[in-house]
């Protein structure tokens, strides 16, 4: 079987390639990456040289590029991960958030009606539900939560989400939708609250905290969101939507003390900054139906996963120090330099 995974040099990417590499050693995997900021080729270096990896350094909107990477491969299944993903990043500028998120989608989804295709998934986000109250803990979003979007990045992932079921509908084309928690583990962007807080407390520099910390996120170990999606791609319904959560609800300031308390550092570091426009409050996930379906529980624990996490940044220095100095850490300083 030919997997094609785009954005594969991406956090949760490429680690669903480590995952299916090695699950299903026969099978042959076709990484598809524009390589922007958030994506590192380095991450993939032990795949270059099997015979049954290929990169190729692709923007999902080239509708000619992908039509001729469909011709030459032919992939049995799709899992889009390709996406613009960073929530600040989106109100800064929107549009190339609607340009990666829709228009690459539906670029994607031609090429699969028109070379046949068994199963395109599409990697989405709990954010497109909205928020819920902090003061509700019972209310959790389910698959059949209205859509209610607060940024730019999730009515594009919103949007794109509609557009995958859409195609079912009017084409007939074989899709399902992952809609996961807030992912963490190793290879993912120093943007991201986690990887931040732990490079900037290993550095001694100020942690800069939105608000008063109190958003609540609910985490997932990167390694079961993607051994959910190998239950989706091999046992799901098509024209379905399963939601994947980790029933790891912290609050963000938590979180960051949390990271201190692992490295030794003191919570005197923890900087509040001002808070983003349009700041959801709260999001949690009701996995009930992907369990219930298809046998899927979450196994990592937030206490046994965060320290897996640091562990593995103390052990690969080299890897994110080399994501802080140029194009991100200009970007850092734009956002929150004078917070």
């Amino acid at each position: 079987m030919t997997l094609l995974v785009t954005g594969g040099a991406g956090f949760i990417g490429s680690n669903f390639i480590f995952y299916w590499m090695k699950h299903y050693p026969e099978d042959r995997v076709i990484c598809v990456d524009k390589l922007t900021y958030a994506g590192n080729i380095a991450a993939l270096q032990p795949m270059m040289d099997r015979p049954n990896f290929r990169f190729c350094h692709l923007d999902i909107c080239d509708r000619d590029g992908i039509e001729r990477l469909f011709e030459d491969e032919r992939p049995d299944i799709v899992v889009n991960f390709a996406a613009e993903s960073h929530v600040d990043r989106s109100i800064e500028s929107p549009e190339i958030f609607l340009t990666t998120n829709i228009v690459g989608t539906s670029v994607l989804m031609d090429a699969c009606r028109r070379y046949g295709i068994r199963r395109f998934h599409q990697i989405s986000t709990d954010e497109v539900y909205g928020d819920l109250p902090l003061d509700r803990p019972e209310l959790l979003f389910t698959e059949e939560t209205p859509l209610k979007t607060s940024s730019p990045y999730s009515s594009s992932k919103a949007a794109a989400d509609l557009l995958v079921m859409a195609y079912h509908r009017t084409y007939g084309l074989p899709v399902t939708i992952s809609r996961c928690s807030n992912n963490y583990g190793p290879y993912q962007h120093q943007e991201k609250l986690i990887p931040r807080m732990i490079f900037k407390a290993l550095t001694d520099e100020p942690l800069p905290v939105f608000g008063q910390g109190l958003n609540v996120r609910d985490w997932l170990y990167v390694d079961d969101h993607c051994r959910a999606i190998d239950l989706i791609l091999h046992k799901g319904c098509v024209g379905e939507i399963y939601n994947i959560g980790g029933h790891n609800e912290m609050r963000n300031i938590d979180i960051v003390r949390l990271i201190c308390h692992e490295l030794g550092k003191p919570e005197s570091l923890i900087t509040f900054v001002e808070d983003r426009k349009g700041h959801d409050l709260r999001y949690a996930i009701d996995p009930s139906k992907i369990h219930r379906e298809l046998g899927w529980l979450p196994e990592t624990k937030f206490e046994d996963g965060i320290k897996k996490t640091i562990q593995w940044y103390l052990d690969n220095r080299e890897w994110w120090e080399t994501i802080i100095s140029g194009e991100y850490q200009n970007y850092y300083e734009k956002m929150y330099g004078n917070r």
